[in-house]
């Protein structure tokens, strides 16, 4: 039974990621693959932000199955039961594929929360881009299957935090006996340099796995609050321009006036 007292004024959060890793298939599997069009493994998960010590996954450090009961990835309609029910940890399904599509990601929490489910988007990324640009001012070219298995797995994910507003006392209780890792305060692992945060060409060459860390959450929040200033600016701008314009238009309205 959800204790029904919620706790007022309290905000409560939790750092997640969602997103995709993505491989070429290799000969020998596309021989055994039911689906001879298909050229990529792909795994589409929601984890802890958090990565393990010494681990090949991105994030997942912590089980997420204290607060979260079901995860619904919604593939594209060309796949057998696009509505795919994760009921336990890890909250990952992998597929093959040859194209890329836009995922719903639907999260519901356990009962003790007494929270609705939230809605996610991802669009799934197998291709890496690689450094090669045709012409000035073109989008980079997609490496041929040869050259991105050579590149290693493409990633793809986003940070969120799951905020809870004036949570029930049961589900607070639950949530603080079950702190989050700490994100490290920098990365030590070499980044790819086809992921969204790429680090230096000779990092790239080595390999290595994306890893979300305090630095990269500070930056984002610095992104965020020059994005919001720069639209204030711009809203304090068309404001005043829009006053200049009423005037106008009221002059000329009493102009018109004054003539009839």
């Amino acid at each position: 039974m959800v204790d029904r007292v919620r706790v007022r004024g309290v905000t409560i959060h939790r750092p997640v990621i969602y997103g995709n890793t993505a491989t070429v298939l290799s000969p020998a599997e596309r021989e055994t693959c039911p689906f001879p069009d298909h050229t990529h493994r792909w795994t589409l998960a929601v984890r802890s932000a958090a990565s393990a010590p010494d681990s090949d996954i991105v994030g997942g450090a912590d089980d997420l199955s204290y607060f979260i009961k079901r995860v619904t990835f919604k593939l594209h309609d060309t796949y057998a039961n696009p509505t795919r029910n994760i009921d336990k940890p890890p909250f990952e399904l992998s597929e093959t594929g040859w194209g890329e599509f836009e995922i719903q990601i639907r999260i519901h929490f356990v009962a003790e929360s007494g929270e609705k489910p939230i809605t996610l988007y991802h669009h799934l990324k197998l291709h890496p881009w690689s450094l090669t640009f045709p012409t000035p001012g073109t989008d980079p070219e997609i490496p041929s299957p040869e050259n991105a298995a050579k590149m290693g797995p493409v990633h793809s994910w986003q940070y969120d935090e799951i905020v809870f507003s004036d949570p029930f006392q049961s589900f607070l209780n639950l949530l603080t006996a079950y702190p989050p890792t700490p994100l490290p305060k920098t990365s030590k692992k070499p980044v790819p340099f086809h992921t969204s945060n790429p680090g230096s060409l000779e990092e790239s060459k080595k390999g290595g796995l994306p890893e979300f860390t305090c630095a990269m959450e500070k930056d984002e929040g610095e992104t965020l609050d020059e994005a919001r200033e720069k639209i204030v600016k711009e809203q304090d701008k068309w404001r005043g321009i829009l006053v200049e314009r009423e005037k106008e238009l009221e002059r000329l309205q009493k102009l018109l006036a004054s003539k009839e």
